[in-house]
């Protein structure tokens, strides 16, 4: 079972923009309640997609300079990367389905 990982500003380069695979990264804070919710579905897609897609999770509190440079204005944000660029972005929470359609489409 695949968990995701937390990543902070200083390990982003390497976690994510040189990651073989495609990433799904969770941009989440503590206090959000529906990062809360959408946590789980995360979880059950990272351990579905396992070897096929990395996840991780920025905590924006700790991470601003991330956050603020992929324009997170509110969170959750999920964005996803594919070879170092974002290709699709899912801002708050939103339904399994949803989610991973949008990984779907942007991995393809």
């Amino acid at each position: 079972m695949s968990k995701p990982t937390a990543v902070t500003d200083s390990s982003f380069d390497v976690d994510v923009l040189q990651s073989d695979l495609p990433v799904l990264v969770d941009f989440w804070a503590d206090w959000c309640g529906p990062c809360k919710m959408v946590a789980p579905v995360v979880e059950e897609l990272a351990t579905e997609y396992d070897g096929t897609v990395k996840f991780a999770k920025v905590d924006v509190d700790a991470n601003p300079v991330t956050a603020g440079k992929y324009g997170v204005r509110s969170i959750p944000t999920l964005l996803i990367f594919k070879d170092g660029k974002p290709v699709g972005q899912v801002v708050g929470a939103v339904p399994k389905q949803v989610l991973e359609a949008r990984l779907k489409e942007s991995i393809a």
